[in-house]
């Protein structure tokens, strides 16, 4: 079941709207290539939080 206009997991409930968001996006195109439900959930957190943290580690780096 793809997620979107705010519709999310309820594990996503209590994360920031940018990880949400980019979480939900993950989950969706691992979902179109055939993963299942809660993995794509699980999958699409993780990859969300890596994603900022290392956005968050570069702009540091850069001094922005």
């Amino acid at each position: 079941m793809p997620w979107y206009n705010g519709d999310f997991p309820p594990s996503y409930k209590n994360q920031p709207e940018e990880i949400r968001n980019k979480a939900v996006e993950i989950a969706n195109e691992l979902l179109l290539h055939g993963t299942t439900e809660g993995v794509a959930i699980a999958t699409g957190l993780k990859r969300a939080r890596a994603f900022f943290t290392k956005s968050k580690t570069k702009s540091k780096r850069s001094g922005k």
